[in-house]
């Protein structure tokens, strides 16, 4: 059975954390075995996955000049019918720098985390207000790529939309990420999903909008959502999903899950229209 799930925990229960042991505990010597035993398998992984992207990309090319030189097309032409979108490179070089992980309370009473960007040259940050709430009132504290904290004021919160705006001070310096035009997404276009997945900073996953105007329920409401097959896991919560030119085309909220277990690489993603709609309610209220 297929089921939504909001993306606010740090970790799932698949993710080892490489500074503990698979039993949960800590030490250098485990620490080291656990992931060099990771990275043997991901090296694995990684060259047999690169030897299949080198042989598509060959005869994804090989192919494209076949058709071009048929046509009389050769050179640079020829050339650009390689299937990269190299783009999305582009996009992910200008996302990166305006996304946040986002830390939420501690200790007794409650944590959580995700992610948020920076929506203007104030400082404020976008994120889902189902991060506030696992925090359960704690303080919310905001982490940038280059490593550095602030504290962060909760301007407010729009539980409905699982959305909240956050400030921060201007000596942040982030760079605000611009947003699509209203009704502009189309299904099939390609998109990155940028945040701190697993506690995973500066993560970038690409995928395609699946679908628009999805029904997807969170908690007691109901959601309007843009469909994505773009990895996202527990982490991205509140990050943004931004199109080939870098614009934010939503705010990435929840993923599908059979039984509640891991993600089957189809999320969800409020909607640019109805963030920038609660966005500037709340920025208009709160300052």
């Amino acid at each position: 059975m297929a089921v939504q799930t909001g993306l606010g925990e740090p970790r799932g229960p698949w993710f080892v954390s490489p500074d503990l042991d698979p039993d949960g505990r800590g030490g250098a010597d485990a620490a080291a075995q656990e992931r060099d035993r990771l990275l043997g398998g991901w090296r694995r992984r990684l060259l047999a996955g690169l030897a299949m992207v080198a042989i598509s990309a060959g005869s994804g090319a090989l192919a494209g000049g076949w058709v071009a030189g048929r046509d009389g097309v050769t050179g640079p032409a020829a050339a650009s019918a390689a299937p990269v979108p190299a783009e999305l490179v582009t996009a992910a070089e200008k996302t990166v720098p305006g996304v946040v992980t986002v830390l939420v309370g501690g200790g007794a009473g409650g944590s959580a985390s995700g992610s948020g960007f920076a929506v203007d040259s104030e400082q404020h940050i976008i994120t889902n207000d189902h991060i506030i709430a696992k925090g359960r009132g704690g303080p919310v504290t905001v982490e940038l790529p280059d490593g550095r904290r602030f504290a962060a004021e909760v301007v407010g919160r729009e539980p409905d939309s699982d959305l909240a705006v956050l400030k921060v001070p201007s000596s942040a310096g982030l760079t605000s990420l611009p947003l699509a035009k209203p009704g502009a997404t189309r299904v099939g276009e390609p998109v990155l999903a940028v945040g701190s997945p697993l506690g995973l900073p500066g993560t970038v996953t690409a995928g395609i909008v699946s679908a628009l105007d999805r029904q997807v329920r969170l908690g007691d409401n109901r959601h309007r959502a843009v469909q994505t097959d773009a990895s996202i896991n527990p982490g991205n919560s509140g990050g943004p999903l931004v199109n080939a030119r870098g614009e934010v085309v939503g705010v990435n909220t929840a993923i599908a899950t059979i039984d509640g277990n891991g993600s089957i690489g189809i999320g969800f993603a409020i909607p640019i229209e109805q963030v920038q709609q609660t966005a500037d309610t709340i920025i208009g209220k709160g300052g």
